[in-house]
């Protein structure tokens, strides 16, 4: 195996490649460190890279393979991390100049990764603060789509999905407040896992270097973004679970992937939410996917969703994000919330929760888009977005994942075709709070129908 074949392989297939000595850790990171250097100037996807380090790393995993030790299930795979997460001698920045330091040491994502013998490259490009569906910030600049620079990769995570899509690392872990995970591998044609909120440790995620309090407890969570499903489950089984730190994450046991045969599954689907605009191509994929599945044996039901008010649930949704995301923004700009309003907020999404939960007793997962469009054009963060023929609002890109940030519970968006104009379109599936292994399972399944990664073109 060398380049081409290193770089797009999934990382459970490099793992065991460098496992079985067929590559060498310092082969898999060459071929890594050649795809970032002819492919990333023109993505600007990889803001922070430590070669020396990574190479010194890569040396000595070979040199533990050589005396029989295995480091882990990641034994020499290079990695990228989001620029979000603290790592112990590499600039973070969450995108924001007063967040600009170096950690003195990793957080647990970074730290679980390396201890299970991952060789981490570099950080991935974000939006300010994590805040945009477009990947550009003051500090670092513009992140671009591989398959039209044009357009954006999405965001937070669209360094990430963008670095991936491009075969320039083979996985990442994103954040996801609002679909930060799953729009960007809509956008870029790869496969992210959203966890059920609270599965995975927020300690070290968008880290203070004065030391101040977590800024974020609720609504977003941490998941792995990368090329297969196989993938998904092995990133996620490694970063889930307490550590000690975070308080909020409960001792719930991480089971294995099921297999699952499409034939015996009850599948609810959406084409769109009430009141939401969709292009009418996304609207068809989700249609005519729900079509093939039924062709299969799936149950499949165009089913109604929980009698809640959609509107109120985004706006509560917005009022609980601004409830927790003004720690880093100038003082005077808002008023802070009084205790009584943030208890009401929460109020109501635990009605919305409930309402769900209650949904996926009768359903094994719902299928609709990850967004209301596929890739847009660069733009100023707000302006108004076409959809076929209509202007929408910006702030509808992330109306189709938002509110399972709201929820809680956990899904899946997984690449399916590209659209008349060659940019992925891709699907999502949102299954039982707690229940990752059955969701990635399902997500396996439908897989044969929707299909395997595809490179972009130029790649």
């Amino acid at each position: 195996m060398t380049g081409t074949g290193i770089i797009y392989s999934s990382t459970t297939e490099l793992a065991a490649s460098i496992q079985a000595r067929d590559v060498s850790a310092c082969e898999a990171l060459d071929a890594h460190v050649a795809q970032i250097e002819e492919h990333n100037a023109a993505l600007n996807a990889i803001v922070t890279m430590d070669i020396e380090g990574a190479r010194t790393r890569a040396r000595e995993a070979d040199d533990a393979l050589a005396r029989g030790e295995l480091w882990g299930p990641l034994h020499g795979v290079p990695f990228t991390l989001k620029d979000a997460h603290a790592t112990a001698g590499m600039r973070t920045t969450t995108g924001f100049p007063p967040l600009d330091h170096l950690p003195q040491r990793d957080g647990t994502i970074a730290a679980r990764l390396k201890a299970a013998g991952g060789n981490l490259i570099g950080k991935t490009n974000v939006a300010m603060l994590l805040s945009d569906y477009q990947s550009v910030n003051p500090i670092f600049g513009r992140t671009n789509n591989p398959w039209n620079v044009d357009r954006t990769p999405g965001g937070s995570s669209g360094g990430a999905a963008a670095a991936i899509a491009a075969g320039m690392t083979p996985f990442d872990i994103g954040t996801d407040m609002a679909g930060s995970i799953r729009i960007p591998a809509h956008f870029c044609g790869v496969f992210g896992l959203k966890p059920t909120e609270h599965r995975v440790s927020m300690e070290g995620v968008v880290p203070d270097p004065q030391g101040g309090p977590r800024p974020v407890r609720i609504i977003s969570c941490c998941g792995p973004m990368a090329r297969t499903i196989e993938d998904l489950e092995l990133l996620h089984r490694i970063i889930a679970g307490p550590d000690g730190h975070d308080t909020d994450v409960p001792p719930v046991p991480i089971g294995r992937m099921p297999e699952i045969a499409i034939e015996n599954l009850r599948i609810a689907y959406a084409p769109s939410l009430p009141g939401i605009p969709i292009a009418a191509e996304v609207r068809a994929a989700i249609e005519e996917l729900a079509e093939e599945l039924a062709s299969r044996g799936a149950a499949m039901t165009e089913a109604p969703l929980p009698d809640l008010a959609l509107g109120k649930d985004m706006m509560s949704l917005g009022e609980l994000i601004g409830m927790v995301t003004t720690a880093f923004q100038p003082s005077g700009k808002k008023s802070p919330a009084t205790v009584a309003q943030y208890l009401e907020a929460l109020a109501r999404r635990d009605r919305s929760m409930v309402a769900w939960d209650q949904f996926f007793e009768e359903w094994d997962v719902l299928l609709m888009p990850p967004s209301m469009t596929t890739a847009f054009p660069h733009c100023e963060p707000g302006s108004p977005l076409p959809v076929d023929d209509k202007s929408v609002s910006y702030y509808a890109v992330s109306a189709h994942t938002a509110l399972f940030n709201y929820s809680g519970h956990p899904a899946v968006s997984m690449p399916y075709r590209t659209d008349r104009t060659g940019l992925p379109l891709g699907v999502q599936i949102i299954g039982k709070r707690w229940d990752e292994p059955r969701l990635l399972g399902i997500a396996k399944a439908l897989s044969q129908l929707t299909g395997e990664f595809r490179r972009p073109p130029g790649y």
